[in-house]
């Protein structure tokens, strides 16, 4: 879940924005706009075959996008893509839910990893554990959190679209002007509280930090890496129970509480964290958990800034990646076997690294990390490699039909608790009762 900015087309916070409701709309839209799936040539006339792919993508993606396709179809000039669907990413899930019970869904679609083992129960969506186990790069040259987050049940049930990865980005001017000096690498959580109120200034209106307030997933995510750190899961391993309770889900509540209670965290109260955004470029902020998509956003406000992995309660950090997808879906053969051309080429390194450039994203594999482009890239851009290098700890939220219902639950106790209308205790009590309800009613 980046959440790159809701001004960039995999932003962050949208990203990771788990869509709810809008079944009505999204209906809708299906009637209007997936009637060009059954007009495409299937190609079993042996002409050029005609694939849909829904993108979810805007502004700096959209373009990327649509390079990344003009240079495919002309490597493949017997296959010709679509690009449409009419939507964001965000509401991508809606979307192609709907045109699953209308029966007319594209070859591919944007798909957000948390979202995805809701259409895994489909047989319309692909197993693509043959694709990517005779893909050009061994499988398990991907990041470990570019498989888990396409993997159901043992299952490859999509292709991984984009990578990243949660660390924290600090304002040296800030830091300065405190007289605080930078984190280190292995500083703690104590210690970025303690750095959060000695950066805060009231008479400046600076804060140390700042968190999502809105309840959704961008206020959700952020907290994982801690319960994991701590030794706790989002689902425990008998899947029949929230995996934070005790210690896990208490102390984090408590290291979140511990920022509000010296004034030192601006909260955002709005979706999309721009807001929060916007005040740390602005130069009132002295430090913000954040991925790479943002760092475009920072260096254009001109931020002299420096990047350090999220702190740790062990010493060992741990870090959250929020993977999207490529879904594939099953409309016959020759469509079919375009889609997994088109999926699989765009998982190369060569086209990895390209699409990561374009669009904010790291690199998918071990491989696409090595590759000169690559290697350019991270030079050129101040503190990317602290993100890439992050990936080696990175974990990814479960792909479970019940997270969104956990994450509505943990968005209403962490909002609670950041808004200090319960203590901590109350607020895990309440979420872990919800959270379990949800799991003990969910059928994977």
């Amino acid at each position: 879940m980046a959440p790159p900015s809701l001004r960039q087309d995999t932003d962050p916070t949208r990203r990771r924005v788990l869509a709810g409701g809008g079944a009505v709309a999204a209906t809708a839209l299906a009637g209007s706009a997936l009637t060009a799936c059954d007009a495409q040539d299937d190609g079993s006339s042996g002409g050029t075959v005609r694939i849909d792919m829904w993108h979810g993508q805007t502004d700096t993606g959209l373009a990327a996008i649509k390079d990344m396709v003009a240079r495919f179809e002309k490597e493949h000039p017997g296959i010709r893509v679509n690009l449409g669907g009419g939507v964001l990413a965000d509401v991508m899930l809606q979307k192609v839910t709907a045109g699953l019970v209308s029966g007319s869904v594209p070859d591919v679609a944007y798909i957000f990893g948390s979202d995805l083992a809701s259409l895994a129960r489909s047989p319309r969506l692909v197993d693509q554990t043959q694709l990517v186990t005779k893909a050009r790069t061994p499988w398990k040259q991907y990041w470990h959190a570019s498989r888990d987050a396409v993997t159901v049940k043992g299952k490859v049930r999509a292709t991984p679209a984009l990578l990243d990865s949660l660390a924290v980005v600090c304002n040296k001017k800030v830091f300065r002007d405190a007289d605080v000096p930078l984190p280190k690498d292995d500083w703690t959580w104590d210690d970025f509280v303690e750095t959060a109120d000695r950066l805060t200034d009231p008479s400046r209106k600076v804060f140390g930090t700042g968190w999502p307030g809105a309840g959704d997933e961008d206020t959700v995510w952020r907290i994982w890496p801690m319960v994991w750190d701590l030794g706790g899961d989002v689902i425990a391993p008998d899947g029949r129970r929230a995996g934070f309770a005790g210690e896990a889900g208490l102390r984090t509540l408590q290291t979140i509480q511990s920022l509000v209670k010296n004034k030192s965290c601006y909260v955002d109260p709005k979706p999309g964290s721009e807001q929060m955004y916007q005040v740390f470029t602005g130069g009132r902020m002295g430090m913000v958990a954040t991925g790479p998509w943002q760092l475009p956003d920072i260096r254009q406000a001109d931020i002299d800034y420096h990047v350090v992995p999220l702190p740790s309660f062990s010493g060992k950090s741990v870090t959250i990646s929020g993977p999207d997808t490529w879904a594939v879906f099953d409309n016959g053969a020759a469509r079919l076997k375009a889609a997994r051309t088109l999926v699989g080429w765009l998982m190369e390194p060569a086209q990895d690294v390209r699409w990561g450039v374009k669009a904010g994203s790291l690199p998918l594999s071990r491989p696409a990390e090595k590759l000169p482009q690559w290697q350019k890239h991270s030079a050129e851009v101040p503190g990317l490699a602290v993100f890439t290098d992050a990936l080696a700890t990175a974990r990814v939220r479960p792909v479970h039909p019940g997270y969104p219902k956990i994450s509505k639950a943990v968005g209403t106790a962490v909002t609670a608790v950041l808004l200090e209308r319960s203590s901590p205790q109350a607020a895990l009590r309440a979420c872990l009762a919800e959270a379990d309800s949800a799991l003990a009613t969910t059928k994977e």
